[in-house]
């Protein structure tokens, strides 16, 4: 509001400004030499104010800016208070040896599940993995066969010129 109010006094002076520079000219035309004189010197005082109400209105705005900095930094400290509020509770309940312990039961599920896949692995015979080799082998000659080639010669073909075909040509009909 205040940096309204000084941007309002600004066009209030710089309006008073231009009229006592017409004034003073008048004045000048008319010979009061000594009034356009105090004109001036009133042009020149108000010129100055004007610098200073620009200069307050700079510092007006660098507060406004330096204020919105600060809420928005507030906001990233509330943030990440809540985060530090989120992670602790989180600790609560999830305690070093809790994790230890779901690290441990893991690895135990792990070496059970190997164990299982030995044994499964292991319980084949030779002859059963010979029979897997031949039936391997059966499969890799199937996608191996070829088709035959034929024997007999190609017959040999003369391209025949196709005759072209003549087509009307389309009438143009006026549009009624």
């Amino acid at each position: 509001q205040q940096r309204d109010k000084l941007k309002q006094y600004q066009k209030r002076i710089s309006l008073n400004l231009e009229r006592e520079r017409a004034l003073a000219r008048q004045l000048l035309k008319e010979g009061k030499k000594e009034k356009a004189m105090l004109l001036l010197k009133k042009k020149r005082y108000q010129e100055q104010l004007l610098d200073k109400t620009e200069n307050q209105i700079s510092n007006l705005e660098r507060m406004v800016q330096d204020i919105e900095f600060t809420q928005i930094e507030m906001k990233v400290i509330e943030g990440l208070k809540i985060g530090n509020d989120c992670l602790n509770k989180m600790h609560q309940v999830m305690s070093i040896e809790e994790v230890e312990r779901i690290i441990g039961e893991t690895q135990d599920a792990v070496e059970y599940q190997r164990q299982i896949d030995e044994l499964l692995a292991g319980s084949l015979t030779e002859e059963d993995e010979d029979a897997i080799l031949e039936e391997l082998n059966a499969i890799t000659q199937e996608q191996m066969e070829l088709p035959e080639v034929p024997t007999e010669p190609l017959p040999e073909k003369i391209p025949e010129a196709s005759p072209v075909k003549n087509r009307p040509k389309p009438e143009l009909v006026a549009a009624s």
